[in-house]
């Protein structure tokens, strides 16, 4: 069995994973959902690696995944354990020498004014999840957004990208053209809001544990 390690997007917390992690647990799986330290103003992606390679422990068989803003701290993360997979779930990839702010004009992300948070996030989710994800939400006060991305490269671990196709935040398209020009691949796709997370968390448990099951042979 795996250790999943499942690093929330920005503004989030590792509550976001809780449906997701609980499938996962029980189907054997161990799993830790740190919340990253977004509010610390001196926190940078070092920091956030940190954060999560401590939650990981001496685990020795990882699974990383990084959704959305957490797919610049996923692939430290990976490098640094070893890990056998790496996913990013609806995640930015990054590009060495990128900085988190950088990265949506470098990718030709298209902004997504006019829409509520709902629209834009969680457009599927559950009323009673959607209003306790806006109550958990936090201020992303860290310092990583303006600093360049650490990596000297993507780490060399299968690597795997599953986008949502009902994503008005992060659309389908921008995703998967993304995928293939940074990773050289087809990102696989299941329907959902940016939040699928917490909209269709068995579904996309149940992904996580079929790529870790063709990863391990």
């Amino acid at each position: 069995m795996a250790t999943f390690a499942l690093i929330h997007g920005g503004g989030g917390s590792g509550w976001d994973w809780h449906l997701v992690a609980a499938r996962l647990e029980a189907s054997g799986h161990e799993v830790v959902a740190p919340d990253l330290p977004i509010e610390n103003p001196r926190a940078t992606l070092t920091e956030f690696t940190d954060t999560v390679v401590s939650a990981i422990g001496d685990a020795q068989d990882v699974v990383v995944v990084g959704h959305s803003y957490g797919g610049f701290t996923a692939p430290l993360v990976a490098e640094r354990v070893g890990a056998r997979l790496l996913v990013f779930v609806a995640g930015m990839v990054p590009a060495p020498g990128e900085a988190p702010g950088e990265w949506w004009g470098n990718v030709g992300f298209e902004s997504t004014e006019g829409l509520s948070v709902t629209e834009q996030f969680m457009a599927d989710v559950p009323a009673e999840l959607a209003e306790e994800n806006e109550r958990r939400g936090r201020d992303q006060n860290s310092a990583e957004y303006s600093v360049p991305w650490p990596g000297e490269r993507l780490p060399d671990v299968p690597t795997k990208v599953l986008l949502f196709r009902d994503d008005r935040f992060f659309a389908a398209d921008l995703l998967r053209r993304v995928a293939r020009e940074r990773l050289g691949a087809d990102a696989d796709e299941m329907a959902g809001s940016h939040l699928a997370l917490l909209s269709r968390p068995d579904e996309l448990a149940d992904r996580l544990m079929a790529y870790y099951a063709t990863a391990a042979g």
